[in-house]
């Protein structure tokens, strides 16, 4: 499997614009998700741990899943995460997880999943009933939010009506968007929506 981060990995806690979405994403997620110490959490697209560093300390444990070992081997460095998060390298579409969790975030990471459907069908399987999904990503844009040619884009992010329909055609109730953050990047405005939905 290709690493598209493998060149990015070891500067990305040092980027600024990464540093920017996960403190506002992360602090939308402990605004709007009800997190509580009992709780089990799958970060999908974790990265570096980003998101994770926000919402671990209000939580039992969360297992990091990304499909770049070198990202995730950032995220292995962070002492502060030790013993709250354990990580795995895994497509969850292939492979799914034997387990269940209260809760499924993910930050920035959708648009680089091309079946989308199939993607939030999977999250659902791995949720217990009554738990939720916090969800972050693009507004759907122009193309202009990534520099051309970027590997390993499928969607130039994603309308929230249409998102909306995804999520309750498997089996989530009560979908709620907000805006977690809206980026400036060249003269262009980015919104980025956290959406959040309990399941059936």
């Amino acid at each position: 499997m290709l690493d598209l981060f493998n060149e990015k990995a070891k500067e990305w806690d040092t980027n600024d614009l990464a540093s920017r979405l996960s403190a506002a994403i992360g602090a939308s997620i402990v605004s709007h998700v009800p997190l509580h110490a009992h709780m089990e959490v799958m970060d999908f697209g974790a990265g570096t741990g980003l998101i994770s560093s926000h919402v671990a300390p209000f939580v039992h444990k969360i297992v990091a899943v990304d499909i770049s070992e070198a990202m995730l081997n950032e995220l292995t460095g962070k002492k502060e995460l030790h013993g709250k998060v354990d990580i795995l390298c895994r497509n969850i579409l292939d492979e799914p997880i034997d387990a269940k969790f209260d809760l499924i975030m993910s930050a920035m990471a959708m648009h680089h999943v091309q079946d989308t459907d199939r993607l939030i069908q999977r999250f659902s399987e791995h949720l217990k009933p009554g738990a939720k999904v916090a969800l972050a990503d693009l507004d759907r844009e122009d193309g202009s939010f990534h520099p051309k040619d970027t590997q390993g884009v499928f969607h130039l992010g994603f309308e929230r009506d249409k998102f909306q329909v995804l999520l309750e055609k498997h089996g989530f109730k009560d979908v709620d968007f907000v805006t977690a953050y809206t980026l400036e990047k060249e003269g262009n405005s980015f919104p980025i929506f956290l959406a959040t939905a309990t399941k059936s």
